[in-house]
């Protein structure tokens, strides 16, 4: 159907079909004077009409369809035939095109001026479909994703340098230097990462190509380039962003800067790897931006929050967060620091890195080459009459033992070990030559934790489970397929159609009792792991995750992963 010629007055329609009231339409109207905003909009955020109501109505009165677009099956290579900065600026996107019409999904199918625009770009006639504008951003951020550009930027960047004739002098050189392709294509590589909300960007020069890749959501996306000639542009870059010496090569180096993209505060922490086919850089992605979670927030089911809780209140006591890289060990901590941080307490950490700038609490970096190590630390600290400490990780006897130590003459220590699970924590520290009578003395609770995906709630439906996972059920837990509503996510422009989206945090709590203590005064390894099992009130991984499962959050295929881990 052709865009409506003449101009739609919503609100007095609005009134005539008595949605809102004469008053509600002349509020609405004197609040758009003040922000700018459309009236549809304004009287959204009024709460005088939902979105869906509001939207439903218009697709009535124009005789258009009302679409949802994050299950509508879009073509990408469509959606680009309008140029990004069009679809943004008039908040639409190109749905379908043929020979002699276009369908477009508009926030706002009265506005009259963008259409003409929309128009006179587009060359045919529009059809409209009106679409909820949350969802159509949405779509707008997916459809037109920084990879096309990333390619187009290499391929510049790969033009101006001829091989083996790196310009450093012209990369060195303040004058239009923002101008430069590589900081063109360092900065879309960065939108990117940020439109898509992963955690860590790799730059991998391979020996004919260069990967770029993200992880989201846990896992690896990748992006190939090929121009492997603009390899060491981005290095030299990148080093330089750091502080880093651009002319080592044959060593690892560590880095950090920080950027704005997007509105957001990034802190970016670098690591360079020497490979055989140039330098792998790994950049860890954080956004100060975001504020730190509150323990509430983490997922711990409410009985084990409680319990948790319970013990960082307490004046002294060895506090351990245990699981591997990348499970969240550094977010509860922050966690718990931030629950604990009073005017009237001291608190000092030591980190390698400081990952979240806290405020009140006393961070220390820890910097091996300068002899700055987790214990040198540590017992400095000691001097400086805290209440609470946290330790980054536990790595060697020395530091162990001092925090202990610690733990035992009055101060409440927090810490992190890299073990699979609760039960195995205390044995590590065994094994570590911490005596046991000490250990028992300081050791108060264990908190292992994993991170599953969750189902997308938008694309959430049904599942069925295959024969191994049957199996794998009832072998586990005693359970048919019968006895669980499995559910997946279908995939949809939220998700990224991977069905997936989002963490949360599965977790085991240990918390030492009479019979454990007991094995662990005798440092008798087989005798605490055996106690710790059938500590009352103990639930491994699994069966928190699968409580998961059962609601709905998260699928089986997730936790038969962590459980293999």
């Amino acid at each position: 159907m052709e865009y409506p010629q003449k101009k739609i007055r919503i609100g007095d329609l609005l009134v005539q079909h008595r949605i809102i009231s004469h008053e509600q339409l002349m509020t609405a109207l004197a609040e758009q004077k003040k922000t700018g905003r459309k009236l549809g909009r304004t009287l959204v955020d009024l709460n005088y009409i939902s979105e869906t109501d509001l939207l439903s109505f218009l697709s009535r009165q124009l005789q258009i369809p009302f679409l949802d677009i994050s299950q509508y099956k879009r073509k990408p290579e469509i959606c680009k035939e309008l140029p990004e900065n069009l679809a943004r600026r008039f908040r639409v996107m190109l749905l379908e095109s043929n020979a002699n019409d276009v369908l477009l999904a508009m926030a706002d199918p009265t506005d009259l001026m963008g259409l003409d625009e929309l128009s006179r770009v587009l060359k045919k006639r529009i059809r409209q479909a009106v679409v909820r504008e949350s969802d159509l951003l949405t779509a707008i951020d997916q459809a037109y994703r920084r990879t096309e550009e990333i390619s187009n930027l290499a391929d510049q960047l790969s033009d101006e340098l001829a091989e083996n004739q790196f310009d450093l002098n012209a990369l060195l050189s303040s004058s239009e230097v923002s101008d430069a392709p590589v900081v063109k294509l360092l900065q879309s590589i960065f939108e990117d990462a940020v439109q898509t909300n992963a955690s860590d960007i790799h730059i991998e020069p391979d020996e004919n190509v260069l990967r770029i890749r993200q992880r989201v959501d846990g896992v690896l996306n990748e992006q190939v380039l090929d121009n492997i000639n603009i390899a060491p542009a981005l290095m030299v870059r990148l080093k330089l962003m750091c502080g880093l010496n651009i002319s080592e090569k044959r060593l690892p180096q560590d880095g950090r800067f920080s950027i704005r993209v997007k509105n957001k505060a990034l802190d970016v922490r670098l690591s360079t790897l020497p490979i055989q086919s140039g330098e792998s850089v790994v950049m860890r992605i954080l956004d100060q931006s975001k504020g730190l979670l509150d323990l509430e927030l983490l997922g711990m089911p409410a009985e084990l929050l409680s319990r948790f809780k319970s013990h960082i209140r307490n004046p002294h006591g060895l506090i351990l967060v245990t699981g591997p890289t990348g499970s969240g060990k550094t977010t509860t901590l922050y966690a718990a620091l931030s629950s604990v941080n009073y005017p009237q307490t001291k608190i000092i950490t030591a980190e390698d890195p400081v990952e979240y700038s806290l405020p009140r609490i006393n961070q220390a970096q820890v910097n091996d080459k300068i002899g700055l190590t987790f214990a040198s630390v540590l017992r400095s600290a000691l001097r400086q009459d805290p209440d609470v400490i946290l330790v980054g990780e536990i790595r060697d006897r020395e530091t162990a033992e001092i925090a202990v130590r610690a733990s035992i003459t009055g101060h409440l220590v927090f810490s992190t070990l890299h073990t699979n699970g609760a039960v195995e924590t205390a044995t590590r520290l065994l094994d570590m030559g911490i005596e046991g009578y000490i250990l028992a003395s300081a050791l108060k609770v264990i908190v292992a934790q994993r991170l599953v995906r969750k189902i997308c709630d938008r694309c959430a439906q049904a599942a069925e489970i295959n024969e191994g996972q049957s199996i794998w059920l009832e072998k586990t837990f005693n359970l048919r397929a019968g006895d669980i509503v499995f559910k997946k996510g279908a995939g949809c422009q939220y998700c990224n159609h991977v069905g997936y989206r989002g963490r949360i945090g599965v977790y085991e709590l240990l918390e030492l009792n009479h019979d454990t203590l007991d094995a662990l005064r005798r440092n008798d390894s087989a005798g605490f792991i055996s106690a710790a099992r059938a500590t009352p009130g103990f639930k491994p991984f699994t069966a928190q995750a699968l409580e998961l499962v059962k609601q709905g959050t998260t699928t089986l295929h997730e936790i038969m992963r962590i459980s293999e881990s």
